[in-house]
């Protein structure tokens, strides 16, 4: 059953998406098909995949066996880097609806930049193509830094609507986050507790938590919510996921911000938008 206080957030193409999504790897087969399901049973109506994680099919035959009526779920996946190229980033986008069994995608993200193959802009032109033929709704990235933003930006004209990066309360992003604000540009978080960095036994974490009677994840995708930020956590516990998404009917006061942002480490779990190329 749809959550209805789920918050959502406008695009800079007009479109919206839900303040909280649904990250679906590494699930799999008839066990992540089943998860997937239960997500959009408990009221995801985002679910986000990509061709890497290689569980596009089961994300379509979960959406269909979910009976939802198609335009109230949105999916979004990603580009690898090996389909950089303006051809085979138009070939990746029709083979990721083609498993997927759809006739468009919701958005779809360049995964990662590969700053050292510099084919990005290549694939930035496919995607603002790809959009004006109906097959994309809303274009992206994930793990550009503003430099990489800007070059596409001034390359095409066309700003994304979204940039999914590393974010949680262990390395928050801030001055990529301003980057976003100046730009228009929605900020969407992978790893939003920051896995085994994720502060879960911090007394500024902890005390709110116990305060609001939520759990110590609910108050770190609560913060994610009053940044502003799209989360995306996964789960294939349906009471996991049931409470990563029961985060808007409580709120955090500005001083418990204010603290939350003492948790900053300044480093990252994952790889250097910089110097990693993703194949």
């Amino acid at each position: 059953m749809a959550n209805s206080k789920i918050a959502t957030y406008t695009l800079n193409d007009e479109t919206t998406l839900p303040a909280i999504g649904f990250g679906t790897y590494p699930l799999k087969g008839d066990e992540g098909i089943a998860a997937i399901g239960s997500a959009l049973d408990l009221g995801y109506r985002l679910l986000d995949t990509a061709v890497n994680y290689e569980n596009e099919t089961e994300v379509g035959e979960a959406l269909r066996r979910s009976g939802l009526p198609r335009d109230q779920v949105q999916v979004t996946s990603k580009l690898p880097g090996r389909h950089h190229a303006y051809d085979e980033a138009v070939a990746s986008v029709r083979g990721s609806l083609e498993r997927l069994g759809l006739d468009h995608l919701d958005l779809h993200l360049i995964h990662w930049p590969n700053p050292s193959v510099d084919k990005y802009v290549d694939a930035w032109r496919a995607f603002v193509d790809l959009q004006k033929d109906g097959l994309v709704r809303s274009i992206g990235v994930s793990n550009f830094t503003e430099a990489h933003l800007q070059r596409i930006i001034d390359d095409t004209g066309v700003t994304p609507a979204v940039n999914q990066i590393e974010l949680h309360p262990r390395f928050p992003q801030e001055e990529m986050r301003r980057v976003h604000e100046r730009l228009g540009i929605r900020t969407e978080a992978w790893s939003p507790l920051g896995k085994q960095q994720a502060p879960l036994d911090e007394p500024v974490v902890t005390q709110p938590a116990e305060r609001l009677g939520v759990t110590a994840g609910q108050v770190i995708l609560r913060w994610h919510v009053q940044l502003g930020s799209l989360a995306i956590p996964k789960s294939s516990s349906p009471e996991r996921q049931r409470q990563n998404l029961d985060v808007f009917d409580f709120e955090l006061g500005s001083d418990q911000m204010d603290l939350m942002a003492g948790l900053d480490r300044g480093a990252r779990i994952g790889a250097d938008p910089d110097t990693f190329d993703l194949r």
